[in-house]
């Protein structure tokens, strides 16, 4: 969907962009992370098109953006921070509005407007100022402006800031149902917000991408280990025995049993070794029961901070 090769973005002496290349297949949902400075938003202006790059290419949907920005900026739906509404105008019209911009066809815009308000549950409120709609709802209707034209992408830039949190799981689980039929880059400074719906995150520092892949496997690399948490029923002495036959440990550690004969255990794994399944057949030889078994991850907060500090340590 999005292909990004050898990218460079320069104003003056001070290089934004710096020779990064990445490719976001059709349906996923990205997020897209750095500190400010970073060039994240210098590297998503480039993809809409708005900024051209010093050198490099890049193209959405087939296009280059440089040589066809028509046919890309057809192919994009963008929701900015602040979205841009038009306070006076009712949701219907503005809507209207939104596809006479984007040039589609009037006999097309009626059908597709019914099915965006329908998708993002907007239809009872067709007729109201948008002034008078909730921030919850006027978030809805600049998302709906995004879709209007059915485009391939869509750029969502903190698409649930000042929401509350029953509107925030609202946007969250909206843009999940639309992972299918559009590709969605999502910008957040809200983590937890970014693990809970994106596959994978790129993140950016000093112009740089400085990793890429799922939240899950980039927790897994930086510690360099595999860690679990189980509560085992049994003694603890017979838990330790039976643990050692367990390849790859790097650590253990096993607390006393509560009162009901519970103990937690703390395992590591070198290499990335998964030993889940190990330690489940150790314990059944022996007759100890897992009454839990849980990975021990790095939260995405401490792989951001992790990746976007190394350089500035170095």
């Amino acid at each position: 969907m999005i292909k990004a090769e050898e990218l460079s973005k320069n104003y003056g002496q001070h290089k934004a962009v710096n020779n990064i290349s990445f490719h976001i297949n059709k349906g996923e949902i990205i997020g897209f992370l750095g500190p400010n400075g970073a060039g994240k938003s210098t590297t998503m202006n480039m993809i809409s098109g708005y900024l051209s790059p010093t050198s490099g290419s890049i193209s959405v949907n087939g296009f280059d953006v440089t040589e066809n920005p028509i046919e890309v900026k057809k192919s994009i739906g963008y929701l900015p921070e602040i979205p841009p509404l038009y306070m006076d105008m009712t949701v219907m019209e503005y809507l209207t509005f939104a596809g006479e911009l984007k040039k589609v066809k009037r006999h097309d815009l009626k059908e597709d407007m019914e099915k965006i308000m329908d998708l993002v549950k907007i239809g009872d409120v067709r007729g109201r100022l948008i002034k008078n709609l909730s921030k919850g709802y006027k978030q809805r209707v600049g998302l709906s402006q995004a879709l209007v034209g059915n485009p391939k992408l869509l750029i969502l830039d903190e698409p649930t800031v000042g929401l509350d949190p029953k509107q925030i799981i609202e946007i969250r689980n909206l843009i999940k149902t639309l992972s299918g039929d559009h590709t969605i880059i999502l910008s957040s400074h809200i983590l937890p917000e970014v693990s809970a719906v994106c596959g994978r995150v790129l993140i950016m520092n000093k112009g740089n991408i400085v990793a890429s892949d799922s939240p899950e496997n980039l927790s897994r690399r930086l510690e360099g280990t595999n860690q679990l948490h189980l509560k085992i029923k049994g003694e603890k002495s017979l838990i330790e025995k039976a643990i050692e036959s367990v390849e790859n440990l790097t650590n253990i550690s096993c607390g006393d049993a509560d009162e009901s004969g519970i103990s937690d255990l703390y395992l590591e794994a070198q290499n990335g070794a998964d030993i889940r399944e190990e330690v489940f057949y150790s314990m059944s030889r022996n007759s100890l029961p897992i009454l839990q078994m849980r990975p021990i991850d790095m939260s995405l907060e401490d792989i951001f901070l992790n990746l976007t500090t190394m350089e500035k340590e170095a």
